[in-house]
């Protein structure tokens, strides 16, 4: 449950992302959304798998907690960020400055976020 856990929420807020932009450009959300999240979510599961090998390379001396922000969520963002936006190129959809700045700041605040927020409750 400590992987389970925070890999189905950065799912769900990549996919709550990419939904959130389709909609603002009045795209149709249902319909091209999986064009949308691929390359995101190719990028999350990059990150999601880079933390995995991380967290056994560090040892038993500390449990993993998929709800920290480092290295977990600082991986997994960058990750979802900068594969995504690759992916993005290489398929031929758009990535000018702004959407980058746009998508690093909301990816942050969602990948982030929800991290920050389970630590100062805790």
């Amino acid at each position: 449950m400590k992987w389970l856990g925070p890999i189905v929420a950065d799912a769900l807020l990549v996919v709550v992302f990419c939904a959130i932009g389709r909609r603002s450009h009045d795209e149709a959300v249902l319909t091209g959304l999986l064009n949308t999240v691929w390359p995101f979510a190719t990028g999350l599961a990059a990150g999601w798998i880079a933390v995995y090998f991380v967290n056994r390379g560090r040892g038993a001396d500390e449990p993993f907690n998929g709800a920290r922000i480092r290295p977990t969520g600082l991986v997994v963002w960058l990750s979802t960020l900068v594969i995504g936006m690759v992916l993005r190129v290489v398929s031929g959809q758009g990535t000018a400055a702004s959407f980058i700045v746009v998508a690093a700041l909301v990816l942050a605040l969602f990948l982030l976020g929800w991290r920050g927020a389970v630590r100062a409750i805790s």
